[in-house]
């Protein structure tokens, strides 16, 4: 989920372009989105290891998918977490914000375990490339689109807003119906808001204090990551097959 929409609006650019060259912003702004992809990758990276981590563990598999107080502990865990975070990154150091960062990721990595036990390896590699291949097409599209995604982002936004109440609808209900068409609704709004989040960072990096860019690159990076994991989770309900 996009968690922090109102938190660094895009049309806040700053005296840093009267300050720089066209050349030198550009480069700039490149060096910095590269930054937060870096970040962003990592912990990936950290939540593929500790799924699979737990995939091989039979005490943690068994306190998350034996338990079903202890699933509900780490998933409510990760919400919080992630709430959190989005919400008070203005109060925090850098430091903290970073660490609740990854803190966040080894979490989900524990629920992704369970993706590894239900899908087969093949499956799961071959929608991570379509996965990583779609974010690319999309980052590059919001990295040098000339339009203000603002509008558009929002409508994305209003249609996550609509896909986790539906959501929540079919898990009482059980309609196989309702899962195909949430799972391409899921597509369509995480692709989209890839492109916009990517833009967004583009305002992180020209943000007069250091701090704050050092923050808007969390952000940045937190955004980038649960639209690539919810876009790979909607992909693998189109696309995986199940051993």
């Amino acid at each position: 989920m996009d968690n922090n929409q109102n938190q660094y609006p895009y049309d806040q650019w700053t005296d840093m372009t009267d300050t720089r060259t066209s050349d030198q912003l550009k480069q700039y702004i490149s060096q910095y989105i590269t930054k937060v992809y870096g970040w962003m990758f990592l912990a990936l990276t950290l939540t593929a290891v500790s799924g699979y981590y737990v995939s091989s563990s039979e005490v943690l598999l068994n306190f998350i998918v034996g338990n079903r107080i202890g699933f509900w502990v780490v998933l409510i865990g990760q919400l919080f977490l992630v709430g959190y975070l989005s919400a008070r990154i203005h109060r925090m150091s850098v430091q903290t914000a970073t660490i609740l960062f990854f803190v966040y990721a080894l979490l989900n990595g524990l629920v992704f375990g369970i993706l590894f036990l239900v899908y087969t390896p093949a499956s799961l590699l071959t929608v991570f490339g379509i996965t990583a291949g779609t974010f690319g097409v999309m980052s590059a599209v919001g990295y040098f689109t000339k339009q203000d995604l603002t509008g558009f982002g929002q409508l994305m936004f209003f249609g996550l807003i609509g896909l986790i109440i539906a959501s929540v609808v079919n898990y009482f209900v059980q309609s196989e119906t309702l899962y195909w068409i949430l799972s391409y609704v899921g597509v369509a709004v995480f692709v989209g808001l890839i492109a916009y989040d990517t833009q967004k960072i583009k305002a992180y990096a020209l943000l007069n204090n250091e701090e704050d860019r050092k923050k808007g690159a969390i952000l940045g990076a937190l955004a980038l990551y649960l639209d690539f994991i919810n876009l790979f989770i909607y992909l693998l309900r189109l696309f995986g097959s199940r051993k």
